[in-house]
């Protein structure tokens, strides 16, 4: 009897039993199989063991075995390393030319056919690796300016988009992953309005997420209802043969910019823009608002505040992202990704004696994040200024996944007060824990290497840090990368106010890595190897629900059930009868199980704002907005997140006319008509969850339909 009482007092989620949609995902996506689909990987844990196994061999001989043991437990115990690591890591014999990177970002692309295709090409070798890529395009003149070497007008920037657009389709459908890219733009670029509604022709760059850089000079354009002008870089020859009078602010702008070569500047380093178009901001914000209620695109990246809080201010311009955008990176920028399953971590879940245990989560991130470091040594990436990059700066991206399950596990409402604080104090952990890490490795391996580079001080870096020139420097002075880093950044400022010590010493030793943390929107690792524990940092999408997954050979997506984590741990812990909905008093859930839609926007903006203070990187979190939500409203969430201080934003409003989602609730489809007309003419009109047999196969009508009016029906 007494030994039944112990084993309730310290109820544990490890050995909740895997779902079929979690282990046929592993097997799929995760699973190391030989070239005649053979199974390398025996069960989940082996495919733990040969991560471990690959990512310990970098250590120093003698050290291998204690760190693939520590590397192992810490696998076991909710460190889970981004797809490509789970992938690819002890791989090589099986998948030679794959990386074990998830982030990238292109060299800038520069307004030159030659330049435009050599990065078709350097990114196509990027996704053959298994990367994501970003690109900016703005940097390519507006459609019908004039090439004088050509003696033609252009076609502009989304003319090219479409060219990356056609590889990365082509590339992703040889290799049987959905390639994934991200395209951002200027919001000041002349094209900006064709960028917002380049989507809604069906079937356009859907290889594409795509994002605006949203600058403060326009946000606070829209605040003061002024004006807007839409300008592009002029060169000396150009403003001559224009006769553009660079004093005349209705002809030129001068606007920081990403390239400076072959432009007309000033003294502070900004390029003379000419205007090709003056408008309202406001009429311009309203158009953004319009196109993300209706498409959720594009998204808003808050481009000064990304920059402003980079950890590498100093030798930095970022103006990209990872496809996903929790990753900001300049040009050949790369990124390795894990996130840490906080689930693991909740002892006698939705009980009154349901607690997080700290320790346990401070010590899986000491863990982890020598893990993660060592996978920049096997990073595989197919391009020298990526692999440059990442061996300069060391960059990696630890987050964490299971948020909301973890918080109705703890009986917290997502968005609440309490759950605010906790996730705060998560992110806090996460980035102290981290830091102090990052000095004990650099005292054992050496810091990252850019901290040892002088880097000399100009008038620019003076204006963005005015306690520089308190502190006694001026321009032309000589400083080290670690102390620009550590005692400069905004982001070790904030460290410095917890850990002032922590933050000398990395002053004066340097750190092993510029930047640690992210948050991903982590969602087949989630739904795999954690169970379909919530994505990232969001709530659960629903307790029951439907899921549309890319299977190789197929025509069109496949709808699959699934349950949440949280939900399998209740019937497995507390109640089998219970369900979501359920009428009957026995098998109803508590009034903490809730999930996205019952989670206001503006608490997503806070739950994203609690976490961003500790993130050093950015955040993947989408806000859910009911479809009836009030238009005006719905733009108010952007001015919020944009005073929280976040680095982006990004909604989703369910709009069956505009797409179908990766994540789809049963009810939403049960209310959906779709029609198809026949080759006689006749039109069928069925409901979104009806099943169809066409060519053979059985087929959703709300995936058969999105299939064949996208175009991509039978090229999976």
């Amino acid at each position: 009897m007494s030994a039944q009482l112990k084993a309730l007092k310290t109820k544990k989620t490890q050995d909740i039993p895997y779902q079929d949609a979690s282990i046929d995902i592993w097997d799929k996506k995760y699973r190391l199989k030989t070239k005649d689909g053979d199974d390398v990987d025996n069960n989940m844990d082996e495919t733990y063991q040969r991560v471990a196994q690959a990512i310990a061999e970098v250590e120093d001989e003698e050290k291998r075995l204690e760190w693939y043991e520590k590397f192992l437990w810490a696998l076991r115990h909710g460190a889970i390393p981004a797809g490509r690591i789970i992938s690819n890591a002890g791989a090589l014999e099986h998948k030679p030319a794959t990386s074990t990177i998830n982030c990238t970002v292109s060299g800038t692309v520069l307004d030159s056919m030659d330049d435009i295709l050599g990065k078709v090409h350097e990114a196509g070798l990027t996704l053959k690796a298994g990367c994501g890529i970003g690109y900016e395009f703005s940097t390519l003149r507006p459609k019908g300016a004039y090439v004088s070497g050509a003696g033609a007008y252009t076609s502009g920037p989304l003319s090219f988009m479409d060219i990356f657009d056609k590889m990365c389709f082509t590339v992703s459908s040889a290799g049987g992953r959905r390639g994934a890219q991200m395209a951002t733009f200027d919001v000041g670029h002349p094209d900006v309005m064709d960028f917002i509604r380049a989507k809604r022709e069906d079937g356009r760059l859907r290889q594409f997420n795509l994002s605006l850089l949203i600058t403060e000079e326009f946000m606070k354009a829209v605040e003061t209802n002024d004006e807007w002008k839409l300008a592009f870089p002029v060169t000396e020859k150009e403003a001559e043969e224009d006769g553009l009078d660079m004093k005349d602010d209705s002809q030129v702008i001068w606007r920081e910019w990403p390239i400076t070569k072959g432009y007309i500047t000033n003294r502070e380093g900004l390029v003379a823009c000419k205007v090709y178009k003056t408008i309202k901001a406001n009429h311009l914000w309203d158009m953004i608002m319009s196109s993300t209620y209706d498409f959720a695109e594009p998204g808003f990246i808050l481009i000064d505040k990304v920059n402003e809080k980079n950890n590498n201010w100093f030798c930095e311009n970022v103006r990209a992202t990872n496809p996903c955008g929790e990753q900001p990176l300049p040009a050949y920028g790369s990124c390795l990704l894990g996130s840490i399953n906080l689930t693991k971590f909740v002892n006698d879940p939705f009980t009154e004696k349901a607690k997080f245990d700290w320790k346990g989560f401070e010590k899986v991130i000491g863990i982890f994040t020598r893990l993660l470091d060592n996978v920049v040594e096997i990073n595989g990436l197919p391009l020298e200024g990526q692999r440059d990059a990442i061996l300069n700066k060391r960059r990696h991206g630890m987050g964490f996944l299971g948020l909301g399950s973890t918080l109705t596990m703890l009986r917290e409402k997502y968005g609440s007060a309490e759950s605010v604080k906790f996730t705060e104090k998560v992110s806090k952990t996460l980035a102290m824990a981290g830091w102090e890490a990052a000095l004990e490795l650099a005292k054992e391996k050496g810091p990252a290497p850019i901290m040892e580079e002088t880097f000399k001080v100009t008038g620019a870096m003076l204006r963005r840090r005015p306690e520089m020139k308190r502190d006694g420097y001026k321009a032309g002075d000589k400083v080290k990368g670690k102390v620009l880093h550590a005692k400069y950044s905004r982001y070790m400022q904030k460290v410095a106010e917890v850990n002032p010590e922590l933050v000398n010493e990395l002053a004066e030793i340097g750190a092993r890595f510029t930047h640690h943390s992210s948050i991903a929107p982590t969602g087949t690792i989630s739904l795999s190897l954690a169970n379909n524990s919530s994505n990232g940092i969001e709530p659960s999408f629903a307790h029951h629900y439907a899921r549309n997954v890319i299977r190789e050979g197929k025509k069109t997506k496949e709808k699959v059930d699934v349950y949440s984590f949280e939900l399998l741990a209740y019937r497995e812990l507390i109640n089998k009868k219970a369900m979501p909905f359920a009428q009957d008093e026995e098998a109803k859930l508590p009034e903490y199980f809730i999930a996205a839609d019952d989670v206001s926007p503006k608490q997503h903006v806070d739950i994203q704002a609690a976490a961003q203070g500790w993130i050093d990187s950015s955040i993947s979190k989408t806000a859910n907005v009911p479809t009836d939500y009030p238009f005006e409203e719905f733009k108010d969430i952007y001015t919020y997140a944009y005073e929280q201080g976040l680095k982006g934003c990004t909604t989703f409003r369910f709009n069956p006319e505009a797409f179908q989602g990766v994540l789809v609730k049963e009810e939403d489809l049960e209310k959906t008509m779709y029609k198809f007309t026949l080759d006689n003419g006749e039109v069928v009109e069925v409901k979104g969850n009806e099943e169809i047999e066409y060519d053979g196969e059985m087929h959703t009508a709300a995936n058969l339909f999105d299939a064949l009016k996208e175009g991509y029906y039978g090229k999976f």
